[in-house]
């Protein structure tokens, strides 16, 4: 973050060379995976859009580079989450004074969750005051709630017609197209979840799957909390994961995408459960990125994967 604070300094500087030709399209700039796919849903192929987190990086260390500053200096709309992590974007905006129109998927999801732990979850290098500021923060991964991303690209596409309104009708037919789509994702997941033979899931990894449980009212075990910095499991965490596979004969623990897989691993070999992915779609790797996979392709393989984790 020192060097974002250097970037801070200098934003007078990259205003005043960021002068770049207009090619009438709108230029908009999404912050990650989630904001970037939802506003794609609405663009689709009409505007100049980019993506600042890379694909397949760690968006927990991620920072912007002068470049990134630049674009969203020079962009039509950029596109946030808006919570903890993304304080450097308020400081960048305030330096900005308004000059560039911002979405939050924090402020237009209709569910917004704190933080919180489940039994058995890692927690021996906070303190206990530590621990309870961890339970306020609201947890960001708000797209993972099927219901939440409808919302959000109902109203990004509000946005979007705000500054191009001549073609409205485009964006209305592509929001309308992808929320339907999602809205069947999200009872397809619904039903599963009604008729499984179990309702717990098993996350032997961080948990950005807060919203995503509590939609479809599922119950949850997990090694560490949503955004933890650390990974690096206690023999506590790890033989209270293995005791509840046993005891309550889970077929299968689950890790999140682009993570290490070890500890789902270690857990597998104790007890025969089988090892499968649940993607949070924080981020895709560059591979799935250059080949158009969406959040729909992401929700839809999480459907599939419940299917098999609870029956």
């Amino acid at each position: 973050m020192r060097r974002f604070l250097l970037i801070l300094l200098l934003v007078p500087l990259l205003i005043s060379c960021s002068q770049e030709e207009d090619d009438g399209r709108l230029k908009v700039t999404a912050l990650n995976f989630p904001s970037y796919d939802a506003v794609r849903a609405v663009l689709a192929e009409e505007a100049d859009l980019k993506m600042l987190i890379p694909p397949g990086a760690d968006v927990h260390s991620w920072e912007p580079s002068p470049d990134d500053v630049i674009r969203i200096l020079t962009s039509d709309l950029f596109i946030y989450v808006g919570g903890e992590s993304d304080e450097w974007v308020d400081s960048l905006l305030d330096d900005l004074d308004g000059k560039v129109r911002v979405f939050s998927l924090l402020e237009h999801s209709p569910m917004v969750l704190d933080e919180e732990t489940s039994e058995g979850m890692q927690s021996d290098e906070m303190t206990h005051e530590e621990l309870f500021h961890h339970h306020a923060e609201a947890d960001e991964h708000v797209w993972t709630s099927l219901t939440n991303m409808a919302s959000i690209i109902e109203a990004l596409k509000d946005e979007i017609i705000s500054l191009d309104s001549a073609n409205s009708e485009s964006y209305e037919a592509n929001a309308e197209r992808y929320i339907s789509a999602i809205l069947e994702i999200r009872d397809e997941l619904l039903s599963t979840v009604k008729n499984a033979k179990r309702n717990l899931i098993i996350v032997a990894d961080r948990f950005p799957l807060l919203y995503f449980v509590k939609e479809l009212g599922l119950s949850y075990y997990a090694a560490f909390p949503g955004c933890a910095s650390g990974t690096e499991p206690s023999a506590r965490t790890v033989a209270f994961l293995i005791d509840k596979v046993k005891e309550m004969e889970i077929p299968a623990v689950l890790h999140i995408e682009l993570s290490n897989t070890m500890l789902a691993s270690l857990i597998a070999d104790e007890t025969g459960a089988n090892v499968y992915e649940i993607n949070s779609a924080q981020n895709i790797s560059r591979r799935d990125f250059n080949a158009g996979r969406t959040y729909l392709d992401i929700m839809r393989d999480n459907a599939a994967v419940l299917k098999e984790v609870l029956n």
